[in-house]
C-alpha cells in the first residue's frame, strides 16, 4: 500500500527544469539557494511543515546532533558492540527513546526480548535441563521425566543439580547467555572474521533459544515481555515474523501452529486491553528458505488456512534463514504463486536484497519479490544496485524494512554512514526502520537503530521532519488496513504532540 504522496513546490520544479535546460549562464546565489532548499524538499520529511513546538525542537535535535557529527568517535562509523555504550550517553538517544515510533515491521520472534530474563529466570524454573553439543553451543528442554539422549549432545543435566554441584554459577550463566545472543565485548572484527562464522554462531544461538521459549507457559510470557519492551520503547504497534513452531508441554505433548497463533493473538488483546496506548501487533508467518518445494508447498497451503481463520492476527507470509545460502524466490515460484491461483488474498513480505553478492541468482530475489506481488521487502541492503528494481518499488509504493544494526553486525556494511538506505532516504523512496533481532545484536526495542538512522544515514541533512515521516510511514506501509491505519495514526499523533510539548 502507497504511503502519502508529495511533490515539490511548483515555483522551484520550474527552476529545476530551467537549469536542467541549460538556461544558466552564470551562478546566480538565490538560484542556488532556491535549487539547495529544493533538494532538501526531496529528502525523506522534506515537505512536512513542522509546527513552532516542533521547529523549537528540531533546532536543539541539530545542534546536538551538530556537536555529535564532530566526535572522534563517531558511533555509526564504529560497529554496534562497540558503539552501544556512546549511543546510551547520547543526548539525541534519549530523546528518541521518548519519541513515539509507530510501528516495528520487522522483527523475529526469538529475539525480541532480553535474554537476560531468560537467563536469570527461565533457566531457574524446576524441570529445566541442559545439554551440550559437540561445536559448543547448548541446548534446552523443560521435562517431567528425564529426556532422552539427543544426538550431537552431551547427556541431558538437570540445571538445578548442575548449579547446585558449581561454587560459581555466575561463570555458568554468563555462559549461558553467551549462548543465546552474539553480542560479545571483545572485537567484533576478530570474533567474527567474516559473514560465513557470524551467520553460522548466528543460526546456533536460534538453535540453543528454541528449547526455552517453545515451552508453553515461557513463550506466553517470553511474548508478553517483549511486546513491553517494544512499547516501554515507544513503539505502539509491531509486526512479528514468526516461525510458529510447535509448543510443548511439561509432559512433552505438543500444540499444533494454529494453536501458536491462536496464543500470539490472545496474548495481543491482554497486552493492548492493559496498555491503551498500544495498538496492537500482526503476525507474519515464515518458513526457512532452506526447505525443498514440497516442504513449501504444505508451509503455502497452511498459511492460507492460518488467513482464512485467523485475518485479525495473520498478517501474511515470509522466508526466514540466510538469503545467500538459501534457495532464491525464483526456485519457490510455483508454490509462491498458489494462493493466486486459488483466489485467496494471502500478503508476501519477503527478506530480498540481503546480500552483496552481486549479480547472482540470489540478488535477483527483490526483482522477484514484486513479480510475486510482495508488500514490503525486507532488508533491500541490494536495490540501490538495481536501478528498475528501485523504480518499480518506488512506482509501487513496495516500502523497504531497513534493519541497521543488523546490517552492519551481520557484515554488510562497516560504516553506517555508507549504508544504502542513506541515499533511499535522500530520495524519500519508501521505507521503515525496524530492528530485526534485537535481542540477539544485545540492543532493545527501536531507539539504537532510529538514532544509527538518524544520525548515522541522515547526517546532518535529516531533521525532526524525518523522524516524523519514518515514524508515520511505519503505519502507512504496514497490514493493517486503511481504517485501522487512520485509526493508529490518531492515537500515535497524540503521542507525538505530546512527546513534543513535554521535551521542548
Amino acid at each position: 500500500m502507497a504511503g502519502p504522496k508529495q511533490r515539490p513546490h511548483v515555483a522551484v520544479t520550474c527552476l529545476l527544469l530551467y537549469f536542467l535546460s541549460g538556461a544558466l549562464t552564470h551562478p546566480d546565489p538565490r538560484q542556488r539557494e532556491a535549487l539547495i532548499k529544493l533538494e532538501a524538499s526531496m529528502q525523506m520529511g522534506g515537505q512536512i511543515m513542522l509546527t513552532d513546538a516542533e521547529q523549537r525542537l528540531n533546532s536543539v535535535l541539530m545542534k546536538k546532533k551538530q556537536e555529535e557529527l564532530w566526535r572522534a568517535d563517531f558511533p555509526p562509523a564504529l560497529h554496534f558492540f562497540k558503539a552501544k555504550t556512546l549511543i546510551r550517553t547520547s543526548p539525541i538517544f534519549s530523546v528518541l527513546q521518548k519519541m513515539p515510533k509507530g510501528g516495528a515491521l520487522h522483527v523475529h520472534d526469538f529475539s525480541m526480548t532480553d535474554v537476560e530474563w531468560l537467563v536469570k529466570n527461565v533457566t531457574y524454573w524446576p524441570h529445566c535441563y541442559i545439554c551440550f553439543t559437540n561445536n559448543q553451543s547448548v541446548r534446552f528442554l523443560f521435562s517431567s521425566q528425564f529426556p532422552k539422549p539427543v544426538s550431537l549432545c552431551s547427556p541431558w543435566v538437570l540445571l538445578e543439580d548442575l548449579r547446585a554441584r558449581l561454587i560459581n554459577v555466575t561463570d555458568l550463566d554468563n555462559s549461558i547467555k553467551g549462548n543465546l545472543t552474539i553480542f560479545t565485548t571483545q572485537d567484533p572484527n576478530v570474533v567474527y572474521p567474516n559473514q560465513d562464522v557470524i551467520w553460522d554462531r548466528f543460526e546456533q544461538a536460534f538453535l540453543a533459544l528454541l528449547g526455552l521459549v517453545t515451552y508453553a507457559p515461557v513463550f506466553r510470557e517470553y511474548y508478553y515481555r517483549g511486546l513491553r519492551e517494544f512499547y516501554l520503547d515507544n513503539v505502539m504497534y509491531l509486526e512479528l515474523r514468526a516461525l510458529l513452531p510447535e509448543i510443548y508441554e511439561l509432559d512433552g505433548s505438543k500444540h499444533d501452529i494454529a494453536w501458536t497463533l491462536k496464543t500470539y493473538r490472545d496474548v495481543t488483546r491482554q497486552f493492548t486491553a492493559e496498555n491503551p496506548g498500544f495498538f496492537g501487533a500482526r503476525i507474519i508467518y515464515t518458513v526457512h528458505r532452506g526447505v525443498n518445494l514440497t516442504v513449501m508447498t504444505k508451509a503455502i497451503e497452511e498459511a492460507m488456512e492460518l488467513q482464512r481463520n485467523f485475518p485479525d492476527i495473520m498478517a501474511g507470509f515470509d522466508m526466514v534463514g540466510r538469503e545467500d545460502s538459501g534457495k532464491p524466490l525464483w526456485y519457490f515460484r510455483e508454490a509462491l504463486s498458489l494462493p493466486v491461483q486459488k483466489g485467496v488474498t494471502l500478503p508476501f513480505y519477503f527478506h530480498a536484497g540481503e546480500t552483496d553478492l552481486e549479480g547472482t541468482d540470489v540478488d535477483q530475489n527483490m526483482l522477484d519479490a514484486l513479480l510475486l506481488n510482495t508488500s514490503r521487502v525486507g532488508h533491500g541492503f541490494a536495490l540501490p544496485r538495481h536501478p528498475l528494481t528501485k523504480l518499480m518499488s518506488r512506482k509501487r509504493g513496495v516500502a523497504v524494512e531497513v534493519c541497521p544494526i543488523s546490517n552492519q553486525v551481520m557484515k554488510l556494511v562497516k560504516d553506517l554512514r555508507n549504508h544504502p538506505a542513506a541515499m533511499l532516504m535522500l530520495e524519500d523512496h519508501p521505507l521503515v526502520i525496524s530492528s530485526d533481532d534485537p535481542a540477539m545484536f544485545g540492543s532493545s526495542g527501536l531507539s539504537y537503530d532510529f538514532y544509527e538512522a538518524f544520525v548515522g544515514f541522515g547526517g546532518i541533512r535529516s531533521t525532526l521532519g524525518t523522524l516524523k515521516q519514518l515514524a508515520i510511514n511505519s503505519i502507512r506501509y504496514s497490514s493493517l488496513t486503511l481504517e485501522q491505519q487512520d485509526k493508529a495514526l490518531t492515537l500515535w499523533q497524540t503521542q507525538w504532540d505530546k512527546f513534543v510539548s513535554e521535551t521542548v
